[in-house]
Parts: C-alpha cells; sequence; structure tokens
C-alpha cells in the first residue's frame, strides 16, 4: 500500500512539476533578454525589420492606394505644384486610363495629374499615382512617344517597385518599431523615392519592357520608345532625371533586341499635328 501510494505521488509531481519547468524556462527567455541588454539588441532590431518587411510584403492593394494618396498629398502640398488646366489635365488622364486599362494592374485606381515645371521629367508612386511635367509634354513629338513615358511610370507601380525600396530603406535604416509600420515615415520614404531617389538599374529596364507590353496593347507603336530616347540624347543638356535611369543607349540597345522591327512603327498616336492641337494650352 505504501509502495502504491509513493507511485500516484510520484507521477502526480510529475505532472504539475514538467509543465511548471516549461512556463519557467519560457520566463526565464523573456527576462532573460532585460537582464542582458547588450547581447539581446539585435534580435530586437532583427524581429521589428522583420515586422516592417512582412507587413510591406503583404500590404493589399487598398492600403496601397491608402498610402499612394497620403504620399501624393504630401507631396502636392509642399514638393511640386500641380498645372490646373482642365483641357491639357483630361488629355493626360485620358491617355494615362488607356494605358492603365491593358496593364497587369487594371484593377486599381489611376491617378495622372500634371505638374508645372519646366523641366522633362515624369514619375510615379503607388498605389497608382503618376506624374507628368509641363516640359515634358512640351518637349514630346505626339502622343505615343508621351504614352511611352507614362507606360513606364505604370510599369513601375505594376511592379511595386516603390514598395520594395521601402522593404530595403526598413532594413538599411531601421525604421520599424514594435508597433509595425510607421506610416508617417513611409509616406516621407514614399515622397523622397518619387521625387529623389534613383531605382535600380534591373528595375529601370522592367519598367521598359513592361511598357513595351503595354503600348502594343493599347494599340501605339512601340517605336515611339526609341524616338523619345533618342530625341533626349539629341539635346545640349538631357534631362536631369535620366541620371537616375540606366544608360540611354544601353536602354535603347535593350529596347531594340525586344521589338519587332516589322511591327515597330504600327498604331495610333503619331500625328504630331494632332498632338499638337491637344496640348495647345501649353503654347
Amino acid at each position: 500500500m505504501f509502495n502504491s501510494l509513493s507511485v500516484i505521488s510520484s507521477r502526480s509531481r510529475r505532472r504539475w512539476f514538467y509543465p511548471l519547468l516549461s512556463v519557467m524556462v519560457a520566463l526565464g527567455l523573456v527576462l532573460w533578454p532585460m537582464s542582458n541588454p547588450v547581447k539581446a539588441l539585435p534580435w530586437d532590431r532583427l524581429l521589428f525589420q522583420g515586422v516592417q518587411i512582412l507587413q510591406l510584403s503583404n500590404i493589399s492593394d487598398r492600403q496601397e492606394v491608402q498610402l499612394g494618396q497620403q504620399i501624393n498629398d504630401q507631396m502636392v502640398g509642399s514638393q511640386i505644384k500641380l498645372y490646373r488646366n482642365a483641357r491639357i489635365n483630361k488629355y493626360v488622364d485620358q491617355v494615362g486610363q488607356r494605358l492603365a486599362a491593358v496593364s497587369d494592374r487594371p484593377d486599381i485606381p489611376y491617378t495622372f495629374q500634371v505638374v508645372r515645371d519646366d523641366s522633362v521629367n515624369a514619375f510615379a508612386t503607388m498605389g497608382g499615382f503618376v506624374y507628368v511635367t509641363t516640359g515634358l509634354l512640351a518637349t514630346v513629338d505626339n502622343e505615343a512617344q508621351l504614352a511611352s513615358v507614362m507606360g513606364h511610370e505604370i510599369g513601375h507601380i505594376t511592379q511595386r517597385h516603390a514598395l520594395k525600396q521601402m522593404r530595403q530603406a526598413a532594413v538599411t535604416r531601421g525604421i520599424a518599431t514594435a508597433a509595425g509600420v510607421d506610416t508617417n515615415r513611409l509616406v516621407n520614404l514614399g515622397v523622397e523615392f518619387a521625387l529623389n531617389r534613383p531605382r535600380s538599374r534591373s528595375d529601370e529596364l522592367e519598367a521598359d519592357q513592361k511598357s513595351l507590353r503595354i503600348l502594343a496593347k493599347a494599340g501605339y507603336p512601340q517605336s515611339a520608345m526609341i524616338a523619345f530616347l533618342e530625341k533626349l540624347l539629341d539635346q545640349p543638356s538631357p534631362p536631369s532625371f535620366l541620371s537616375t535611369h540606366p544608360a540611354t543607349r544601353d536602354r535603347i540597345s535593350a529596347i531594340q533586341k525586344t521589338i519587332d522591327p516589322k511591327n515597330a512603327n504600327t498604331g495610333y498616336g503619331l500625328d504630331a499635328q494632332a498632338y499638337r492641337s491637344a496640348v495647345q494650352p501649353l503654347r
């Protein structure tokens, strides 16, 4: 009888002892970094960066559009001045919507805006926001050339290149917090990337290829992209935005290898007179 009770007692003690031991070990793992902050810091930092990267990787279309709207609002409020001519804005939007409808992401809303700036430039941010300058509109020879530039910017959006840059910045700058994504910092990064920061060579070449596909699907001649880039090469002072892109001749070479010369000049939008009429308010 005594032996039986001892066995039962021993089994009973094991039933509560091992769970208790597990709890004590878990508490020790939690409390140990507090008593060893120097050793624990890299792990904490790595964890928070992982949260940041994970959230950016899984961002929904709706969240991306909302973030793009906040970036747009900040840029328009402090960094850029929009050109308010209704006729010009309607025309640019029509061209842009025609391209966006045949892109890889036709289901998100796209916003095309004209920036009052004499420099030849175009840029974009996440969530479907595309910007072209009055200087670009005055420089291109026809609608197809304009479409080739806008298609390139749409390509950046469809491939989520801005989000990729943000993920990289989350690692290098450590902008993550225990609460997750700091929206204000992301908006500031978005403004920086849209206006100033160069994208990688691979991103730019990929956006060129996306633009070629978009042009063909929308009915524009793919040769317009080459014509525009060659036009920029002939200028005494190439636009400053080209300094953030791969060498222009390299881009032309890559495009020439992609398009079919037999169909390169086939399509809509090569009429220079029709284009000058459409953008007449700029003159």
